[in-house]
């Protein structure tokens, strides 16, 4: 027998379309992934989360969430979403060498922050190596950061974090931004920011915590080393969509294409969080997401039955 509801992902989105899901009695599934949880495992402490006001650690709140989805009823399969069938009904998705068959599908597989690539970084994310600066930039109060990329999002993390650094610098490897004018505006009229052209992080040092980059310069080779508090490193996301190509409408970058916030062209089925938002890519905004997704997914299938209702009579 079909599912009612598949979600395909658990981070604040998925979860949160599970519980409001699971609490109308529809039972979902969700396809979690092997890893589980988002990018919100790699996050240390979260104070931006309505209901905690003391802050709680990433993979804390998701562990809270993924309880409340259970307890309503969700079942959580581990496994990575390999296919997706949407040309019948019902709809198919394969996991784990399994297919599973679903009246409803809910997408939430979120995205993932572009890294610099180097070993190091890993070694450091949570302790002074970020990808979010609105979400960590208050934690360096009167500290030293950099901020490394060109576009729009280091513009937007670079103005934002001054409000509590000491001193934020720019690294860029070319010798100009690609950000709106605008945008840069902004960032040479602001007296705390300085910027590093034609410069790449090739390692970042420190024992406990981030203490300092060695860096080299794109076009001598010169490398030096300079002492700083904080990485955050802004320099693009890819959305999580692979397996949805040639089936479902993904714009330049990779994002799926939704109208109305949630919905895809194919009844049915609906699409939260990062996947779909480049712009605000908050674990709130992805849970809020969520909840319209469940909720849409609640109209559709309740008509959904109500037509088979008067099918049946005719």
């Amino acid at each position: 027998m079909a599912e009612k509801i598949i979600i395909i992902g658990s981070g604040p989105a998925g979860l949160s379309a599970a519980v409001y899901a699971a609490r109308e009695g529809f039972e979902p599934l969700v396809i979690a992934g092997s890893a589980g949880g988002g990018q919100l495992e790699l996050t240390t402490v979260v104070e931006n989360f309505p209901a905690f006001p003391e802050g709680i650690m990433g993979p804390e709140l998701v562990s809270k969430m993924k309880t409340q989805a259970e307890k309503f009823g969700t079942r959580f399969v581990y496994d990575d979403l390999s296919d997706i069938d949407i040309s019948s009904r019902p709809f198919k998705a394969v996991a784990g060498g399994r297919s599973y068959e679903a009246e409803s599908i809910i997408i939430a597989t979120g995205a993932k922050a572009k890294t610099l690539g180097i070993e190091s970084e890993n070694n450091f994310i949570g302790r002074g190596v970020s990808t979010c600066g609105t979400c960590d930039g208050p934690f360096f109060k009167n500290k030293n950061v950099i901020v490394v990329g060109g576009g729009d999002t280091a513009m937007e993390d670079a103005n934002f974090i001054t409000k509590f650094a000491e001193s934020v610098t720019i690294v860029h490897r070319r010798n100009e931004f690609k950000a709106s004018k605008i945008m840069q505006e902004k960032i040479f009229s602001n007296s705390k920011i300085k910027i590093m052209w034609d410069s790449e992080i090739i390692e970042i040092l420190g024992a406990e915590k981030v203490n300092a980059v060695k860096l080299r310069n794109t076009k001598s080779g010169e490398i030096t080393q300079m002492a700083i508090d904080g990485v955050f490193i802004a320099i693009g996301h890819s959305p999580n969509t692979e397996v949805f190509r040639g089936k479902f409408k993904l714009d330049e970058a990779g994002y799926l294409v939704t109208s109305e916030e949630v919905l895809t062209e194919t009844e049915g089925i609906y699409v939260a969080g990062d996947v779909s938002d480049k712009v605000y890519r908050q674990a709130v905004t992805a849970s809020a997401s969520g909840v319209k997704c469940a909720l849409r997914a609640r109209e559709y299938l309740l008509d959904l039955n109500y037509r088979k209702e008067r099918e049946g009579k005719n």
